[in-house]
């Protein structure tokens, strides 16, 4: 076999091969071992019918076209690694002549991952939000963690902010209850805005039994979307009422025997949040200059691959489990579909851009993944996505998308070596060190984060080639 590489752009090539007829033996071989399993001819058994006979009864056509089918991915496999293509997707090839007895010719177009060079990103300077927690924010928290503890009676009194109702509803569209528009025995806490818009203004100043009608727009169920006449009756009122902040609440709420040591502990517990958040605003800051830096040219078929990958995803997984389609997404957003067909464009070529660069991160500073690191990883993506470590690593081994975990480490790496590298600054323009071991897992896990988050559905990982 013969083969010649051909650049057509930075990132599609073509492939001219050209095979000796002899090296077609094995696949002819198993394409009238084939054709013979699937057809009868009357005087010889299944399975024994001479190459000839097939020939006769079926045309050389058929099993020449069965031996190349056969053949062609060989071929393209070992034109590939002979010219070491690192290639993207699946090639379109097209047979140029097939002689029989003599040889076989064919091209074979396929998108490749371009050539990317990595500047000295030593340089890059970014400025984070500083680490501060003020008192304000731990009495927010204290209080939030009162709310926690609330407890409720019923009061004989008109409706007020803050309260307790339990409610009965009943939903009209048309004029017509909705046979998922009636519920009963609702508790709902007046302010919330957990339920209808405008549930609040109806139940304000009504007493138990006290009943009132209003419209809003359904958020869910057969009619989402619809405007809708609904009726509420309160069956309850009840005052929600706060513990006393004192000791014997920090002892309720929390392992600690005082107010000033839970105090303490919520002070130590806001500053961890308020540094990791600090990380991925230097990691997602860092990666927006390094792209900056590096000119990344985007293959063409995989960029509108990657274009509707993510429609598909928003439209079919994230819409569908709202219960809305696009043009009500649109709608809620504000945004025509020529702006949210811009901003889809702009975040593919954002992701491919990102994968490429920091794979090409990976190869540069020889970055590997522990076993440790990936079951860290796995553990994280396995409770976002609802289920138990086994259940997900059973799913990720049965899909086959091990490599794809692994790269997301392995990107995360790469992101935190180049933020590590560069000089982070706060708001007060203190350097912010990423150095020490704690913080600098953070960014690891962080940047992980961050990558996913950037590529989204990008998959560059090679696919089957033929």
């Amino acid at each position: 076999m013969k083969s010649a590489v051909e650049t057509l752009n930075p990132t599609r090539v073509r492939l001219t091969v050209e095979v000796p007829f002899e090296e077609l033996k094995d696949s002819l071989d198993a394409a009238y071992k084939k054709i013979n399993q699937q057809v009868t001819v009357k005087g010889f058994r299944k399975g024994k019918i001479p190459a000839r006979v097939i020939d006769q009864r079926f045309g050389r056509g058929a099993v020449l076209e069965e031996a190349v089918n056969d053949a062609l991915p060989k071929f393209y496999t070992e034109a590939v690694n002979e010219a070491e293509l690192n290639v993207l997707g699946q090639p379109e090839v097209d047979i140029t002549e097939l002689k029989d007895g003599e040889t076989l010719n064919f091209t074979a177009e396929v998108d490749v991952r371009p050539a990317i060079e990595i500047p000295d990103y030593s340089g890059i300077e970014v400025e984070v939000d500083a680490v501060e927690v003020s008192d304000e924010d731990i009495e927010k928290a204290v209080t939030e963690l009162r709310e926690r503890f609330a407890s409720t009676s019923p009061v004989e009194r008109a409706a007020e902010d803050g309260d307790v109702v339990t409610l009965d509803l009943e939903a009209k569209v048309d004029g017509e209850v909705l046979e998922d528009g009636v519920a009963s025995g609702v508790s709902y806490t007046i302010g919330s805005g957990e339920l209808l818009d405008g549930i609040d203004e109806a139940v304000k100043g009504l007493e138990a039994g006290g009943e009132a009608t209003f419209a809003s727009e359904l958020k869910g169920g057969s009619a989402t979307g619809k405007e809708a006449e609904v009726t509420v009756k309160v069956t309850q009122v009840a005052a929600r009422e706060l513990p006393e902040l004192d000791d014997d609440f920090a002892q309720l709420a929390s392992e600690f025997d005082t107010l000033d040591e839970l105090k303490a502990d919520s002070r130590k517990r806001l500053e961890n949040m308020k540094q990791y958040d600090q990380a991925t605003q230097a990691q997602e800051r860092v990666l927006e200059k390094l792209l900056d830096l590096v000119e990344v040219p985007v293959p063409q078929k995989l960029l509108e691959d990657e274009i509707n990958t993510r429609k598909h995803n928003l439209e079919h997984h994230q819409l569908g489990q709202m219960g809305i389609d696009l043009a009500k997404y649109l709608e809620i957003q504000g945004k025509t579909e020529e702006e949210f067909d811009a901003e889809t464009k702009e975040a593919a070529v954002k992701g491919i851009k990102t994968q490429f660069i920091l794979d090409e991160l990976v190869n540069k500073e020889k970055l590997n993944v522990n076993q440790e690191e990936l079951t860290e990883h796995l553990m994280r993506r396995a409770a976002s996505s609802g289920m138990s470590p086994d259940q997900f690593a059973q799913a990720v081994v049965e899909g086959g998308q091990v490599p794809m975990l692994v790269g997301e480490v392995a990107r995360g790496k790469a992101l935190a070596v180049v933020v590590e590298a560069a000089t982070v600054k706060d708001s007060n323009g203190e350097v912010v060190d990423l150095d020490d071991e704690d913080e600098a897992a953070e960014t690891v896990e962080a940047s992980t984060e961050s990558v996913e988050a950037s590529t989204e559905s990008a998959d560059t990982e090679d696919k089957p080639e033929a």
